[in-house]
C-alpha cells in the first residue's frame, strides 16, 4: 500500500465513524421528532455541506431562505440537532487520533514529536543524558485549571459523550463477534438517544462550587489514571535507554493545579467559605479514589506467609489490622492493606465528614500513607515479587505522591486595587494620620517594609472592618487553616492581578503576615507571591519591577526561604485586548528575554506561568510548539500554564487524549530545557523587522478598537456579548465594571464574542496592514526576510501558524450577517468594511509568507478537521443571527431565549477553542 493509499484508508475510518454517528443521530431524530423535522435538518445539512465544501453560492441562498421561514421552536430543534452533530464529529475525531496513535505504536514506528520517547531520544542523541537527573530534581510542570466563562457544556452532556466515545473505542480495540457488534450498535444507539433527550442548557447560573465540581470531574475522567501511568512510562523509557535508570523513581515534578475556588479577581462569590468547601471537596475526591484502590489491592495481594516472605516492617503494619478473619491470618499483605483501609476511612471522617478532631487511627498526612505503601513495595521487592510491586501498587504510590490528601494546589488570585484598598483601611485604623492612598511609590514601599519587619499586626479583634477587608482577611486565615489541615501543598501561590509596582508585591506580603503566612522574625514565607503582568505597559515594566524588588534585602530574604525561586505570570488575554495579537505576542517574548536577564543577574530562579486561553487571541494554540518557541532560558525545567474553558474538556475529558496532552507538556519542557541550544535565534535584522511589524500592527489595532468612533456600539450590536452576559456559563461577571467600554470588558468574553460571529478578530487583526507597510519600500527583499523568519525562527513560526489556524476558522460571509445586526447602516458599512478589507489583506499576505495556496495547506490534519466540522457549525451561526434579530426586536419568549443560548453553546462546542 502506498503512502497516499494508507493515508486515504486512515481518513476513510474517520469518515466511517462520522457517517455512522450522524446516521444514528438522524434515526433518533426521525423516531423522536418525526419526518418533518428530520427532512428539514437534512435539507439544511446538505445546503451547508454544498456551500462549505463546494463554495456553492446558490446553496448559501437556499440555506438563508430555509432558516428565515421557520418558527423559533423549529429553530431550536435545528440548533439541538447541529450541536449534537458537531459533538459527535468531535468524538469521532478524538477517537481517530487515538486509533492512529495506537497504530503508530503497534507498527513500531519512530517516536512522534511531542512524545516522551521522542524527547528522551533527543536528549540522549545530544549527549545530555548526564543532565537528566538534575533536570528531574528541579523540574516543575503544571497545567492549571481555571473556571472562566467559556465552558458552556453541561457535565451531563459530557457524560453522554464519554459513553459514546467508550463504545467507539471498544470497536477499535476488540475483535467483536457478530453478536457483540450488534450489542455495541444497540448500546451506541441508546447512548445517542440519551444524548438527544438530555437538556443542553443549565436551568440556573453556575455557582462557584458547581465550577469546582465540574473541574474535579476531570480527575475522575483522566488525572487519577493517566498521571501515574505517565510517570511509569517515563521511568520505563529511561530504563530502556540506560540500565542505570532501572528502578529509579522520579520526583513528582508534574502536577495539576487549580484556580477554581481561589480566584477572587472580579468574582465576589469566591469567599473564605467557598475556599474551605473547595479544599474539602478536593480532599473528598482524593480519598474516595484511594479507598477502593487500597481495597482492591487487598484482594489482589493474597500471598500466604508460607509461600512469599515479608519484611518485619510489613508485619508491624499487619499487626495493627482490624481484620480478625481466620482466613487471613497468614496473609500479611492483605492484613496490612485492610489496616491501611481502616486508617483511610478514619482519615476521611476527619478531613471530610467534619469530625471535631482526628481519630487516633487517621493518617496525619499523605506522607504517612505513602510510607505504609512504600513498606509493602519494599517487602514485595525483597521477597522476589517485584512484578507485583510494578502493578496497581506502583500506580497508587505515584498517585499519593502527586495528589496527596489535597488533590491539587489551589492558587489564590486577587486584583492589586483590592489589596491597595484593604491596606489603606488597615493602616488608617492602626496608624492614625497615615493616608496610604496619598503616598507615592517610594513612600509606600518604605512604609510597607517597616510593617513587614515588625512582629506587630495591623489587624485588631476590637475593630470593625469593611466587608471587602473582612473578606480578604478571612480568605487568608482560611489558607492558614488549610495548611494546618492538608499541608502547605494545598495552597501554594498568591497571584496579583494588575501588578504594576513593587508596592503591589509588598502589599500582599503584609496581608500574608496578618494571617501567619509570612514570618517577619524568621524572614520566611509559606506561599509564593506572584505578580501577573497583563497589559502591554505592564509587560514592558515588569522586568524593572522585579529588578527593584530583588534590590530589597527583606524581599530577597523571603525568596531565600522559597529556594530562591520567583514565579512571574504573563497575561496573554489582556495584553491581546490591549494591543492586538502581533504586539501582544512580541511584547510577551521581549518581556521573557528581559526577565531572564534580570533573574540571572540577581541569582534568582525564574518560573514563568503562562496565562493562556483556548483561543489564539488569548495565547492558545498547540502547547508543544508554544513551549519550544519560548526564548532560551525561559523554561529551564519549570513551567505553568492555564487550561481554560472548553479546552479543558477537549484535552482532558477523554483519558487517552488527556494522557497525550500531559505527555506533550512534559516532552516539550524537556526539549526546551535540555535541547534549546539547538534552536536557531533571530539576527538583528529579524528582531528589527519584528519591532516594526509590532509597531504597525499596534497602530492598526488600536486605531480600530479604541480610536474608531462608534466601535463600542458596533461590537455590542454585531456580536452576542449582551446575550453571553446573560447565559448560565460561569460565576464571573463579563465586565469588571458596569459599563460597555472595551477597557472594562474582560478579555475572555471579548474573544469569545468575536469567535461566535466567526470573525476571530483578536487572533489576526493588524497583521496584514503591518506587513504591507513593512514591505512597501523593498517588497521582494523584505518578503524574503519574512519567509526566512517563518522558516527558521520558532517564535515567528508559531505566531503565523496560529494565525493560519484562526483565519481558517473565520468566515467573512457569515460575519457579514452579524454585521447586519448593527442598526446604523453607515457605522456598519464603515467598520465592517475596514474589518473585511484587513481580513482579505491578512489572508493574502499570510499565504505569501507561508508559501501556501490555501490556509492550512501546511497542516492537513487541521484542514481535514475543519472540513468535517464546519458544515455543522455554519447552520448554528445562521440560526443565531435569526434569533438575535428576533430577540432584539423584543420577542423574549422561552423558545427564542433558549434557542439563542443553545446556539452559543453549539458554536463554542464545535469550534472547541473559542474562549
Amino acid at each position: 500500500m502506498s503512502v497516499e493509499e494508507a493515508r486515504n484508508f486512515k481518513e476513510e475510518l474517520l469518515g466511517r465513524d462520522i457517517r455512522q454517528l450522524g446516521r444514528m443521530l438522524g434515526e433518533t431524530i426521525r423516531a423522536q421528532e418525526g419526518n418533518g423535522v428530520f427532512d428539514r435538518i437534512e435539507s439544511v445539512r446538505k445546503s451547508c455541506i454544498g456551500f462549505r465544501r463546494d463554495e456553492d453560492g446558490s446553496a448559501h441562498e437556499e440555506l438563508a431562505a430555509i432558516l428565515a421561514d421557520i418558527s423559533a421552536d423549529e429553530k431550536t430543534q435545528l440548533i439541538r440537532a447541529f450541536t449534537y452533530f458537531s459533538l459527535l464529529a468531535n468524538i469521532a475525531e478524538d477517537q481517530h487520533h487515538i486509533r492512529r496513535s495506537r497504530a503508530h505504536l503497534s507498527a513500531g514506528s519512530a517516536p512522534k514529536k511531542g512524545s516522551i520517547a521522542h524527547a528522551v531520544d533527543g536528549v540522549f542523541a545530544a549527549g545530555r543524558m548526564d543532565d537528566l537527573r538534575a533536570f528531574f530534581d528541579d523540574a516543575h510542570v503544571s497545567p492549571v485549571f481555571t473556571a472562566h466563562p467559556t465552558e458552556v457544556q453541561r457535565k451531563s452532556v459530557l457524560n453522554c459523550q464519554m459513553a459514546i466515545a467508550r463504545l467507539i473505542g471498544e470497536r477499535d480495540r476488540t475483535q467483536l463477534t457478530p453478536d457483540e457488534e450488534q450489542d455495541n450498535d444497540e448500546a451506541l444507539a441508546r447512548a445517542i438517544l440519551t444524548l438527544w433527550q438530555t437538556r443542553l442548557l443549565r436551568p440556573t447560573k453556575l455557582s462557584v462550587l458547581d465550577e469546582v465540581e465540574n473541574g474535579l470531574s476531570f480527575f475522575d475522567y483522566t488525572m487519577f489514571r493517566s498521571v501515574p501511568r505517565l510517570y511509569c512510562a517515563l521511568e520505563d523509557t529511561l530504563a530502556q535507554k540506560d540500565a542505570g535508570w532501572a528502578d529509579t523513581e522520579l520526583p513528582s515534578f508534574m502536577k495539576v493545579g487549580s484556580w477554581i475556588g481561589g480566584d477572587r479577581d472580579g468574582n465576589p462569590f469566591v469567599t473564605a467559605d467557598i475556599l474551605h468547601a473547595t479544599l474539602r471537596a478536593q480532599a473528598t475526591r482524593a480519598l474516595d479514589f484511594y479507598l477502593p484502590e487500597v481495597h482492591t489491592l487487598a484482594s489482589q495481594l493474597s500471598q500466604a506467609q508460607s509461600l512469599c516472605g515479608s519484611t518485619e516492617a510489613l508485619h508491624r503494619i499487619a499487626e495493627r489490622t482490624p481484620d480478625q478473619s481466620p482466613h487471613h491470618q497468614d496473609e500479611p499483605y492483605r492484613q496490612a492493606l485492610h489496616g491501611m483501609h481502616a486508617r483511610l476511612v478514619a482519615t476521611r471522617d476527619w478531613l471530610v465528614a467534619g469530625a471535631s478532631e482526628p481519630n487516633a487511627m487517621a493518617y496525619a498526612s499523605a506522607a504517612e500513607l505513602l510510607a505504609d505503601l512504600d513498606v509493602i513495595h519494599e517487602s514485595l521487592v525483597a521477597n522476589g515479587a517485584r512484578q507485583l510491586a510494578r502493578g496497581r501498587l506502583r500506580l497508587l504510590r505515584r498517585a499519593v505522591k502527586v495528589f496527596g490528601f489535597h488533590l491539587a494546589p489551589v492558587d489564590l488570585r486577587q486584583n492589586s486595587d483590592v489589596h491597595e484598598r484593604v491596606l489603606a483601611e488597615l493602616l488608617t485604623q492602626a496608624r492614625p494620620g497615615v493616608d496610604y492612598l496619598a503616598l507615592d511609590e517610594a513612600a509606600r514601599c518604605t512604609l510597607l517594609l517597616e510593617e513587614l519587619q515588625s512582629p506587630r499586626l495591623l489587624v485588631s479583634p476590637f475593630e470593625a472592618y469593611s466587608e471587602e477587608t473582612a473578606s480578604e482577611l478571612a480568605i487568608l486565615r482560611e489558607t492558614k487553616r488549610a495548611h494546618l489541615t492538608y499541608g502547605r501543598a494545598a495552597v501554594t501561590n498568591y497571584i496579583i492581578s494588575k501588578a504594576a509596582s513593587v508596592s503591589d508585591l509588598l502589599e500582599v506580603a503584609v496581608l500574608l503576615k496578618e494571617a501567619g503566612l509570612l514570618h517577619p522574625t524568621l524572614g520566611t514565607l509559606d506561599v509564593n507571591i506572584i505578580p501577573l503582568f497583563e497589559t502591554i505597559d505592564d509587560l514592558r515594566a515588569g522586568p524593572a519591577i522585579m529588578a527593584a524588588a530583588f534590590g530589597l534585602p527583606f524581599y530577597m530574604r523571603l525568596l531565600q526561604s522559597r529556594d530562591r525561586l520567583q514565579e512571574v505570570m504573563l497575561g496573554y488575554s489582556d495584553s491581546n485586548k490591549d494591543g492586538g495579537y502581533v504586539t501582544s505576542g512580541w511584547e510577551l517574548h521581549k518581556a521573557e528575554l528581559e526577565l531572564i536577564a534580570v533573574f540571572r543577574a540577581h541569582g534568582i530562579k525564574l518560573q514563568l506561568f503562562h496565562g493562556r486561553g483556548g483561543s489564539v487571541g488569548r495565547g492558545g494554540g498547540p502547547s508543544y510548539e508554544a513551549i519550544l518557541a519560548q526564548p532560551p532560558g525561559a523554561v529551564q525545567g519549570r513551567i505553568r500554564l492555564t487550561e481554560q474553558g472548553e479546552v479543558i474538556t477537549a484535552k482532558y475529558a477523554n483519558a487517552d487524549v488527556g494522557r497525550r496532552n500531559l505527555e506533550v507538556l512534559v516532552a516539550a519542557t524537556m526539549e526546551a530545557t535540555l535541547l534549546s541550544h539547538d534552536q536557531p535565534q533571530p539576527d538583528a535584522a529579524q528582531v528589527a523587522a519584528m519591532d516594526r511589524l509590532s509597531t504597525e500592527a499596534l497602530r492598526a489595532y488600536r486605531s480600530l478598537v479604541y480610536e474608531t468612533e462608534g466601535f463600542e456600539t458596533y461590537f455590542w450590536e454585531s456580536t452576542v456579548i449582551t446575550e453571553i452576559a446573560a447565559l448560565n456559563i460561569g460565576s464571573r461577571p463579563a465586565s469588571r465594571k458596569k459599563s460597555r467600554s472595551i477597557e472594562d470588558l474582560r478579555a475572555i468574553p471579548w474573544v469569545f464574542s468575536w469567535a461566535q460571529c466567526r470573525l476571530m478578530l483578536p487572533g489576526w487583526y493588524g497583521f496584514g496592514t503591518a506587513v504591507e507597510r513593512f514591505i512597501a519600500d523593498a517588497p521582494a527583499e523584505r518578503l524574503a526576510l519574512l519567509r526566512t523568519m517563518y522558516k527558521t525562527w520558532p517564535f515567528f513560526t508559531t505566531l503565523l501558524s496560529n494565525m493560519d489556524m484562526v483565519l481558517a476558522k473565520s468566515d467573512i460571509a457569515i460575519a457579514s450577517r452579524y454585521a447586519g445586526l448593527v442598526a446604523d447602516a453607515a457605522l456598519r458599512e464603515r467598520i465592517f468594511g475596514a474589518i473585511s478589507a484587513e481580513h482579505a489583506r491578512t489572508v493574502e499576505i499570510l499565504r505569501q509568507i507561508m508559501e501556501q495556496d490555501e490556509l492550512l495547506d501546511g497542516n492537513p490534519q487541521m484542514q481535514r478537521s475543519l472540513r468535517n466540522r464546519l458544515p455543522y457549525i455554519d447552520p448554528l451561526n445562521h440560526l443565531q443571527v435569526e434569533l438575535l434579530r428576533r430577540y432584539r426586536a423584543g420577542v423574549d419568549d422561552d423558545a427564542t431565549r433558549n434557542g439563542l443560548h443553545m446556539s452559543i453553546n453549539g458554536i463554542s462546542a464545535g469550534l472547541r477553542n473559542s474562549g
